[in-house]
């Protein structure tokens, strides 16, 4: 039997001899396809495997982890993703490629100009790498929503936008280049093609158009993710956002996902999936095109149509299939979608925690608090992130549901659990889990905690018109003076739901008006008046007082729960008044 060494010695053979038959752009293009369809483990060893001896391999395996990250939120994955991007970006930066580049450039052996011009492909390969690589690191420090987060993530940006301007000038050079030579030798090709002379085919200069066009798919891909990373910038950030030397266009970086999204770079699949995380969680989430949380739904549809064939089975977009059908109010479609995504991803605990996140969430939209507290219940004892925050939801739904010792007992958890003292989400957890005790919950008390984070985290317009009405019933009955505000902002976004707009109006004026509940409810004023003032924008004749209301709740309040979410919310609201009536 052959020894431990020279097992990894034949290994070492048949990787190279794997390396020498398969160019690393495609097995990497091939790891993220197999990804894609379920195949996490094995996508991962595969990138993993090769990691220190291609740039694109190694970006491969700290995409990976990016990913894991990214959908936990877990510090843990966060520091080892951060960890894996900076190493890839060090052997991006180092001369010395390893086995697939090294045997690419010598099969690539022939003239001087083809070597020349082929060193340029690999240099801008890497440095849109590492500008990736940078982009992931900033998106990394804005999930942590802390100033000091927001100012670091801007100083990496700073450094990705400059890489990603250069890359995508010298390939545009490259490709009119190309252009015009293939333009000036298409009449010599035809005449060696005659003297069956086919040597010249590969005669552009050492590189050809594909090449060229898979990079340009590849910039791509980073340029339009680092457009969306700035539309999540906080507005009053902005300023430092320009003085760092870059602008935010959403509308520009849409563009180029879609480019990278067609393009035959290993990217394209993940510019599918930015797209559709952008059009199903982020543009409904902070409102990015005024208040209607089904915008871009169009487009989400059409690319999941087009993807299905390829991805019949994949978690991850049957995981987006659900978010459309949970945006378009077909709340039993997306559960059934949410549970076949979670039993698809029965190796991957990531996919499955997103996927129970979605069901707790369905549960609470129909009233089904049994089922939505187990699911958090779930999440609270798996998951590494925030459990401070599952045990807070588990807590509201199980009392909502009657179970009001168990949810005592849930809101004493969150005490224990409350350990990132910087994190709003969890401040906001702390906070009502304690007036909850401290209160003696009862039933009414926890639906309206649940009707509350349906309102802040955009849920409520996913609800059907007899939930709604079911909920502004048990509103209605609640007398408690210290969370009268509260109330009339949750009863003036259910109206507003159900199209009662002179109702809405008048409760969201009554909680513009709590003065009594502010210490407990510090943000319903200022988000009274943004409501109101979104309201008031629908009409010609009101919306000079709509756009005061709204720089009223931008100006006046500072200091209130989720400040920086609303800040975005009026941003846009007022960037898309500028589209309508020019400033």
């Amino acid at each position: 039997m052959a020894g431990p060494e020279e097992q990894q010695q034949q290994q070492q053979r048949v990787d190279e001899e794997r390396a020498e038959n398969i160019e690393d752009a495609e097995l990497a293009f091939q790891g993220i396809n197999m990804l894609l369809n379920n195949g996490f483990k094995e996508s991962d060893e595969l990138f993993r495997r090769y990691r220190t001896q291609s740039p694109l391999m190694s970006f491969g395996a700290s995409f990976v982890s990016f990913l894991n990250a990214m959908m936990t939120f877990e510090e843990e994955k966060m520091q080892m993703a951060c960890d894996d991007l900076r190493t890839t970006e060090k052997l991006c930066e180092s001369d010395n490629t390893g086995v697939i580049e090294t045997i690419r450039n010598k099969i690539k052996k022939s003239m001087d100009s083809q070597r020349s011009e082929m060193a340029v492909v690999d240099r801008l390969q890497r440095q849109i790498i590492v500008a990736d690589c940078q982009v992931y690191l900033a998106v990394l420090s804005f999930v942590k929503q802390e100033l000091s987060a927001y100012i670091k993530g801007g100083w990496i940006l700073r450094k990705a936008w400059k890489m990603y301007n250069k890359c995508y000038s010298d390939i545009s050079q490259l490709q009119e280049s190309c252009r015009r030579r293939s333009s000036s030798q298409q009449g010599e090709l035809a005449s060696d093609q005659a003297n069956h002379n086919t040597a010249v085919a590969e005669g552009s200069g050492g590189v050809t158009e594909e090449a060229l066009g898979r990079l340009k798919g590849s910039v791509s891909f980073g340029y339009g993710l680092f457009h969306l990373c700035i539309s999540m910038v906080p507005p009053h950030l902005l300023k430092i956002v320009n003085l760092l030397g870059f602008p935010g266009d959403r509308h520009q970086g849409l563009a180029s996902l879609a480019y990278a999204s067609e393009s035959k770079d290993m990217k394209a699949p993940l510019a599918t999936l930015a797209l559709l995380w952008y059009h199903t969680v982020v543009q409904p989430f902070f409102a990015l095109d005024g208040s209607d949380s089904r915008a871009g739904l169009m487009e989400a549809k059409a690319i999941l149509q087009k993807k299905a064939v390829i991805y019949p089975n994949s978690s991850l977009f049957i995981f987006f299939r659900g978010r459309v059908q949970r945006l378009e109010c077909q709340i039993n479609s997306a559960l059934a979608s949410f549970h076949d995504a979670l039993e698809f991803a029965s190796d991957q605990r990531e996919i499955q925690h997103v996927c129970l996140y979605e069901i707790g969430w369905c549960s609470m939209i129909e009233m089904n608090f049994e089922d939505a507290y187990k699911a958090f219940e779930r999440l609270k004892n798996e998951s590494r992130w925030s459990q401070c925050y599952y045990a807070y939801l588990t807590g509201v739904c199980q009392g909502a549901s009657g179970d009001l010792e168990g949810a005592k007992a849930i809101f004493k958890d969150v005490h224990k659990l409350f350990k990132r003292k910087n994190n709003q989400i969890e401040q906001f957890a702390f906070k009502r889990a304690e007036r909850l005790r401290k209160m003696s919950a009862t039933q009414e008390l926890c639906i309206l905690g649940v009707v509350e984070v349906l309102y802040l985290w955009k849920a409520l317009p996913n609800c059907s018109s007899s939930k709604l009405q079911l909920m502004s019933q048990v509103l209605q009955g609640l007398g408690d003076p210290s969370c009268q505000g509260l109330k009339h902002l949750l009863l003036g976004a259910i109206q507003k739901c159900l199209g009662n707009i002179k109702d809405a109006i008048q409760s969201y004026q009554m909680a513009a008006r709590d003065d009594l509940g502010r210490q407990t409810n510090s943000y319903v004023q200022p988000y009274s008046y943004y409501e109101l003032g979104c309201v008031l924008l629908a009409k010609p004749e009101t919306l000079s007082k709509g756009r005061s209301l709204l720089l009223q709740a931008k100006e006046n309040y500072a200091g209130y729960d989720f400040e920086n979410r609303l800040h975005v919310r009026i941003h846009s609201a007022l960037a898309s008044l500028k589209d309508v009536v020019p400033q």
